[in-house]
């Protein structure tokens, strides 16, 4: 949301240097081009964000659209939710072209909208989605931020959903007198207690009544974030009767105010209790450490997390709280805009992490993007987390503003070369994935079942895009879908460590919560690369439990339900 700043400009030469050094490194070579193709078309999966763009560029018409991919029928399907906007300024769906929609995975290749059926068309102008079983009936909730009031759809089981927002009194909060705008929300156990809670992050104070005016070279432009005064975030422990309490003030999380646009979890210091990373839009990120499950402290600044290296708070969007270097320790991934670099913070131990943008080339390759939502998943099977994030610049008039950036951009995809450095492979992924587009929101999960993640990539007043993931490879793989019986449901938390047939140990984790306003696959996926077998599977689950399965065969989708005492196994 900032004027390019030519001096910290980087040329197209510099950026063929970057990439020539790391091919210098080989490990990509010979292996297959990680390809995506769109099948939104002929999959039936028929959906543009209608973000309602006017001329007085009211703020929240460059922010939607989230995604969620989730199996909401219990068919072993993934299924695709979109969210919408609304008109400007009632911020009212006055029409079904403001429909958030839900597709249903047909088996086929194909989809059918059933948003009318479910019931679960909306209201307002929609921001993001997260996805949770909070009642563990099995059954997979949809909460949906919102920049006026948020909402709580309950599965029922039956294919249908019922808002039941007022009765669990999550409808959002009300700062200095109107509901606050959230943009992002989580689903996670922050008190071990086997019952979903739920983290919302809000973004900014705004009124369609008084939208500041903001001048750009050739007439008025959307805001910078600085316009706009921040907000806390909000925290609703689940009461386990289908209410849920504001928790935000005690807990201490309402006690940081900032502008927040993509929410994680992980447990990212080892002591069981899940911890939560905010990507804050121009002001510092917050790293809220889990104390016991009774508070929080936030430590993002003593952590690392909350700066560049030189101190600047970026314009922070989506991220993704996964370990990409296979050491067992979840790492930081967020977007910004360009000139700022989307940084790597690999976590070392001890509550400390380590800005690696600079020695894994992801800083000289993003500097001239600028992104939303993205992902740390392994897209070629390989054993090595790749990163992949749907790119535009904020600004639709950015074209005139400068020569070197365009409002539409195309995606991106960082292969992980296993060595920790990245190499952008997005010129061989394909022409659906590079075509450009003011991409928004990107959510990954496998809709086939074929072993191979595929990507939801929606994009302002243009077609969804569905990407089948068509790379030609030989790896092997498996997708662990838990069921908790002490722990939540859906086993959200649960930390996994695979061991293949050859010593090598991978980790991943149980979440819905990525990118930006985004929810993805609660399966957990793990590329085996040339492994066949699984030595061992190693599970810890929220409760406590440790269970651990021996020689487990590759390529398949695996149901494994926590020990029923929650005891030790």
């Amino acid at each position: 949301m900032t004027v390019m700043n030519r001096r910290r400009f980087l040329t197209a030469a510099a950026l063929t240097v970057t990439a020539t050094r790391l091919r210098a490194h080989g490990q990509s070579a010979g292996a297959p081009p990680i390809r995506f193709e769109d099948i939104a078309q002929k999959a039936g999966v028929h959906f543009v964000v209608e973000n309602c763009p006017t001329p007085e560029k009211y703020q929240p018409e460059t922010m939607p659209a989230g995604v969620a991919l989730f199996d909401y029928d219990g068919d072993g399907w993934l299924d695709i939710y979109l969210v919408n906007g609304a008109e400007m300024p009632s911020l009212v769906k006055t029409s079904p072209k403001y429909w958030n929609r839900l597709f249903h995975n047909n088996h086929d290749g194909t989809f059918t909208d059933v948003t009318a059926h479910a019931g679960v068309a909306g209201a307002g102008y929609g921001m993001g989605a997260a996805v949770g079983d909070y009642d563990n009936d099995g059954h997979p909730d949809l909460f949906l931020a919102n920049v006026n009031g948020n909402q709580l759809f309950h599965n029922n089981g039956d294919g249908t959903f019922t808002d039941v927002t007022a009765k669990a009194g999550l409808s959002g909060g009300i700062y200095n007198g109107r509901k606050m705008w959230s943009i992002a929300a989580g689903w996670f156990d922050y008190n071990n207690d086997g019952l979903l809670d739920l983290f919302v992050a809000n973004y900014c104070q705004w009124d369609p009544r008084y939208e500041p005016v903001c001048m750009g070279l050739d007439g008025r432009g959307y805001c910078h974030p600085d316009s706009f005064a921040p907000l806390p975030n909000s925290l609703y422990r689940n009461n386990g009767d289908g209410t849920f309490t504001d928790v935000s003030k005690e807990t201490g999380i309402a006690s940081l105010m900032g502008k927040g646009m993509g929410v994680v979890f992980a447990d990212y210091d080892g002591d069981g209790f899940l911890d939560v990373f905010v990507a804050n839009d121009n002001s510092p990120n917050l790293l809220f450490h889990n104390i016991g499950g009774k508070r929080f402290e936030e430590v993002g600044f003593q952590a690392g997390v909350a700066y560049n290296d030189e101190g600047i708070a970026l314009a922070g969007m989506g991220a993704d709280f996964r370990d990409v270097n296979n050491d067992g320790l979840p790492d930081l991934w967020h977007t910004a805009i360009e000139n700022e670099t989307f940084p790597l913070f690999l976590n070392k131990g001890k509550g400390l992490f380590r800005n690696a943008s600079q020695e894994s080339g992801l800083a000289n390759l993003t500097r001239p993007m600028s992104g939303w939502s993205n992902g740390i998943v392994d897209l070629d099977n390989d054993g090595w987390k790749d990163l992949v994030v749907a790119r535009s610049n904020v600004l639709d008039n950015i074209g005139q503003i400068s020569r070197y950036f365009r409002y539409a951009e195309p995606n991106s995809v960082f292969r992980n070369l296993g060595n920790g450095h990245f190499e952008d492979v997005s010129a061989t992924a394909g022409p659906d994935f590079t075509r450009p587009a003011p991409h928004r929101g990107l959510a990954y999960g496998d809709l086939d079942n074929d072993g191979k993640m595929d990507l939801v990539v929606t994009a302002l007043g243009a077609p969804v895009s569905v990407f089948r993931n068509v790379t030609e490879t030989r790896n092997h793989w498996i997708l662990l879908k838990l069921v908790g019986t002490k722990s939540n449901r859906m086993g959200i938390g649960a930390q996994i460590r695979v061991t293949s047939d050859d010593g090598r140990m991978l980790y991943n984790e149980v979440t819905t919560s990525t990118g930006y306003a985004a929810s993805s696959d609660p399966r957990v996926h793990f590329g085996l690369g040339s492994s066949r077998l699984i030595k061992e599977i190693e599970i810890r689950w929220p409760s406590g439990t440790r269970q651990i399965l021996h020689d487990v065969t590759a390529d398949q989708i695996v149901e494994v339900t926590e020990p029923g005492n929650g005891g030790k196994q």
